[in-house]
């Protein structure tokens, strides 16, 4: 990217102004709005009148092959200036130049934000008196005046009146948007003042110290030529923008697209209105997930045709979804893709569904969405079997009970696509992530929060396998479904628990929790599980019998919870748990002796 970075002599602001003013210079349309406040702004013409650096601005050109962006003009500028096609585009500076040009070349109050974020609009004056004084604060000098003209105390009370030339020649106040055009103004002003020699001097001195400052200001630049590739534009706008935002690569696509008439937000827009919609799991997916699993499908197709075409290994391109494949999508991806990975995207949601994952909020990672909607969209049909689901369940509890999708995951997906794919259709493949998956049995005594992709999964692994209410004896699920308020609480509870001196980290596991209503919580309270289990079977009239296959279905050995016999419990309870685990995943849990007798004692 060296080569493509070009050396360019300073600038003056005013043409830098200029340019944005006649369109030769805009911005791409993946910059977010102009969003600096009024006293942001008056510090900038401060540094300006001082003569105080402000940051160099980087430009990229306009006219590359692969950076073909649409554009838009500064908030500002005139609006038939979109047509127009600009030179360059601004990378980094656009809160700066936006803010100069409204306050300097603007013919309208400048629209921005008080300290509360409150819309105001205003416009801008600085005390010619105040700059020229030795040793002055310029920041003293600038004056933000409402758009009616009318400075007003919060008693209402008028302190300064612009609303007349008249009374700008006055106070010598002079309106910054005439720094560039100040012959005329200084005329006036001279004609009000009859030539007064004193004042004549106060505006030469104001000219020499301050308007020549604006009008000789020099702006450092810096341009990336218009080769530079997607992906090095997206990095530098994330590591050089003052704005300090992320930019994603949907919004860069977003621009891209635009510029051959694409609508790719409008389009997403519409898709995840109806994943979202229908299926709650799916709440919080984002468009950098679609775009990921397309990139992952678009990519194996570009293998698949390699390898079909007898190419060297060397020369088979791979699998991928990092940001660098994605900023290589086309629009006939993404017209190609779309619609599969959208059906993709919902036989995920059923087969989440299946595994007893409902909403988001119970979802293990958001993340593994990504390759599980590829995978199906690949499978097609051959994914809907009872053999296929079996398959990919295993890889899908390997994944979350090994907590394997929290970090830098792009790479696993790489495999995770044709490797469970290659599974289901009955090739001799260990997909990686079921390799790689392992459940240490001391796990379950640090799970104890929402927070562990782990956890989440245990307790779906309950409902899955038919864990009901202790109250009113329906599956969690059904619970759940209807909306009863479900969550995980502590099976002996915290009260009881610290009166006998077990630590928060043996009662607070996920050992010591289960799903249940708050209904049913409320009526366990602080009791002890001898105290509440005959309570909970007096008032539902549910015998013990009954009452036992609950607890059972929550993997809790009655005896032990009736004679509040905690140690027995949590011991029994851990292992019933490894087996569900062991299931889930088809992998052993290597355990040791006495190894929960160590934490409870």
């Amino acid at each position: 990217m060296q080569n493509s970075i070009l050396v360019n002599p300073k600038p003056r602001l005013e043409e830098l102004l200029s340019a944005a003013e006649n369109g030769n210079l805009q911005l791409p349309d993946f910059q977010r709005p102009w969003v600096w406040n009024d006293e942001r702004i008056k510090n900038l013409l401060a540094s300006v009148s001082a003569d105080f650096p402000i940051g160099a601005v980087m430009l990229l050109q306009s006219g590359g092959k692969h950076t073909r962006f649409k554009p838009r003009p500064l908030a500002g500028t005139q609006e038939h200036l979109c047509k127009n096609k600009p030179e360059a585009l601004i990378l980094d500076g656009q809160q700066r130049l936006t803010s100069l040009y409204s306050a300097l070349k603007s013919t309208i109050a400048v629209k921005t934000k008080d300290t509360k974020n409150k819309p105001i609009s205003r416009w801008y004056y600085i005390d010619m008196k105040k700059a020229i004084l030795p040793e002055a604060d310029q920041e003293d000098g600038i004056l933000s005046i409402p758009e009616d003209r009318l400075l007003k105390t919060s008693g209402g009370v008028v302190t300064q009146d612009v609303t007349k030339p008249e009374y700008e020649y006055e106070k010598c106040l002079f309106p910054t948007n005439q720094i560039f055009n100040s012959a005329e103004w200084r005329q006036e002003y001279s004609e009000y003042w009859n030539f007064d020699k004193n004042k004549m001097r106060l505006f030469n001195n104001f000219e020499r110290d301050v308007i020549k400052r604006f009008e000789q200001y020099q702006v450092p630049v810096i341009t990336l030529g218009k080769e530079t590739p997607k992906e090095a534009v997206c990095l530098v706008f994330e590591r050089v923008n003052t704005g300090g935002v992320s930019l994603t690569v949907f919004e860069l696509l977003t621009a891209s697209f635009a510029a051959e008439n694409f609508l790719l937000r409008k389009d997403w827009d519409t898709r995840e209105e109806r994943l979202k919609n229908k299926y709650p799991v799916l709440d919080k997916l984002q468009s950098d997930d679609f775009l990921q699993a397309i990139s992952l499908l678009v990519t194996q197709r570009r293998r698949r045709i390699a390898l079909d075409n007898g190419l060297t290994m060397e020369k088979i391109p791979g699998i991928s979804c990092k940001r660098r494949e994605i900023l290589r999508l086309e629009v006939a991806d993404w017209k190609q893709w779309a619609h599969q990975v959208e059906e993709g995207f919902k036989r995920a949601a059923r087969f989440l569904h299946a595994q007893k994952i409902f909403n988001a909020h119970d979802l293990p990672y958001r993340t593994q969405l990504v390759p599980l909607a590829a995978i199906f969209t690949s499978l097609g049909n051959d994914g809907n079997n009872e053999g296929a689901q079996q398959k990919i369940a295993q890889w899908y509890w390997c994944g979350v009970l090994g907590e394997l999708y929290g970090g830098a995951i792009e790479s696993r997906f790489a495999h995770d696509l044709p490797e469970v794919v290659a599974m289901v259709h009955g090739e001799s493949v260990e997909p990686k992530t079921i390799a790689d998956s392992s459940f240490q049995a001391l796990r379950l005594l640090t799970l104890r929060t929402r927070n562990s992709a782990a956890y989440k999964g245990i307790h779906a692994l309950l409902m899955r396998d038919g864990c009901c209410d202790f109250c009113t004896g329906e599956t969690i699920e059904s619970q759940t479904v209807f909306d009863d308020k479900i969550d995980i609480h502590h099976i002996f509870p915290k009260k009881w628990c610290e009166n006998v001196d077990i630590t928060s980290d043996i009662y607070n596991s996920i050992i010591n929790k289960t799903a249940i209503s708050a209904r049913t919580n409320r009526k366990i309270g602080s009791s002890a599980p001898s105290e509440y289990i005959p309570l909970i079977e007096k008032e539902a009239d549910i015998d013990s019998e009954r009452m036992n296959e609950i607890l059972t279905s929550h993997c809790i050995l009655p005896d032990y919870l009736r004679t509040d016999n905690f140690k027995n419990f949590y011991k029994q309870r851990a292992e019933f748990l490894l087996k569900r685990i062991e299931k889930a995943t088809g992998k052993q849990i290597t355990r040791e002796k006495k190894m929960f007798d160590e934490a409870l004692s």
